[in-house]
């Protein structure tokens, strides 16, 4: 029988569920890493024992963690030194993000430019998302803040950053968003290992056809009220983009407001939104195996950063968006003031597709239903930041 591991990154340490393909009961291991930020963790699709974690504080930096044996131990891979269950401070060296410069002058490629006006250089600050490779273990990918991205062929050893899409000719015109200027979002076209997608907070959407060499924005058709030009060609905040692997083409983003979708690859968008009782929030996915089928937690506003009339409500529509339906079953309906972050939704890949959720109330809830009815299958955890799922054979 298949069994689901599920990877938990949270405010204070990393926490690892798993479970049978009933997904009935489930184990609890950690922390891992206790009292850092876990910001993202993800398992690799080419070897189910592979799992990278990104592990940071603010008093020692940014540390990228790597697991063999599906999280019972943990290394550095630039120390290289082993780290059992439940370690504190990493004994190997932490791993360098450097950001290229110019050949001519040694400076940074570009700055980024304030709506006041004012200029400021690139700075590394931390790493919010991590995305493996589909088809080699060592190769792993790493958005990070200030927004650019790297690429790792070691096994996360070394780090070298692809600097075409931050020398594309638009990054002095990104924008930080509330949470920082962060590269959070970062896809992997499965039948085009070449064309990626990246979404930067707060610049838009960015696609490469040539393995990350060079990249071009794919914002037409988004509208942001908040930024001089509302049609500019970058400067949107998107919060997050979701894609199904049965049908590459098509992408679904949610917006700082507005629910999108794309029916090609990014040139052009439209809003779906329809009958949501808002369209502002963080997450967004699709189902495994049903690529009109997509969900969203609205959230009350951009000023109030949890869910809409105090009930957490997933909403799903199963005809790629416009028309909703609030999922309640199991989820809190009343006095609920949580927030589910823009990397805290994911889906397993059994028949009767999981879908998982954690909130910044420390729960992390699951339907082996599809969303009809839901669990709570722990509680009281940190606040959780990331949720992502391996589906093991």
């Amino acid at each position: 029988m298949s069994k689901v591991r599920v990877l938990v990154g949270t405010r204070k340490g990393a926490f690892i569920l798993t479970s049978d393909g009933k997904r009935d009961k489930w184990e609890v291991s950690g922390p891992h890493f206790a009292g850092w930020e876990i910001y993202h963790m993800k398992g690799s699709p080419a070897d189910p024992n592979r799992i990278f974690a990104s592990q940071t504080s603010g008093w020692f930096g940014q540390v990228i963690q790597r697991s063999s044996d599906g999280g019972k131990t943990w290394e550095t891979p630039g120390g290289g030194v082993q780290m059992p269950t439940g370690a504190g401070m990493p004994k190997g060296e932490s791993n360098k993000f450097v950001y290229d410069t110019s050949p001519e002058t040694g400076k940074p490629l570009t700055t980024h430019q304030f709506y006041d006006g004012t200029q400021h250089p690139w700075e590394f600050k931390r790493v919010w998302h991590l995305e493996p490779s589909l088809s080699d273990p060592d190769t792993v990918y790493a958005g990070v803040e200030d927004a650019a991205l790297f690429r790792s062929t070691d096994g996360a050893k070394s780090w070298k950053e692809l600097s075409g899409l931050r020398g594309h000719g638009t990054g002095p015109r990104w924008q930080p968003g509330a949470g920082g200027m962060c590269l959070h979002t970062i896809i992997i076209d499965p039948k085009d290992p070449k064309r990626m997608y990246i979404a930067i907070s707060a610049a838009g959407a960015f696609r490469t056809d040539d393995g990350g060499e060079t990249w071009k924005p794919i914002n037409k058709g988004l509208h942001s009220q908040y930024i001089p030009d509302p049609h500019a060609e970058v400067g949107h905040c998107v919060h997050h983009v979701a894609m199904s692997a049965k049908r590459p083409g098509v992408l679904f983003m949610q917006k700082h407001w507005d629910v999108m979708r794309s029916d090609n690859a990014g040139e052009s968008w439209e809003e779906v939104s329809g009958n949501l009782p808002t369209d502002f929030g963080f997450v967004i996915d699709v189902h495994a195996h049903e690529p009109e089928t997509i969900y969203v937690v609205p959230i009350h506003s951009d000023s109030y950063h949890y869910v809409h009339e105090g009930k957490l409500r997933v909403y799903r529509s199963r005809k790629g968006g416009n028309e909703w339906e609030a999922l309640t079953k199991g989820l809190p309906q009343k006095d609920c003031y949580v927030n589910v972050l823009r990397d805290a939704m994911a889906v397993d890949s059994l028949d009767k597709c999981g879908i998982y959720f954690g909130t910044t109330g420390g729960q992390v809830y699951a339907s082996a239903d599809a969303g009809d009815s839901w669990t709570a299958i722990v509680e009281h955890l940190p606040a959780v930041l990331s949720v992502e799922v391996q589906t093991l054979k």
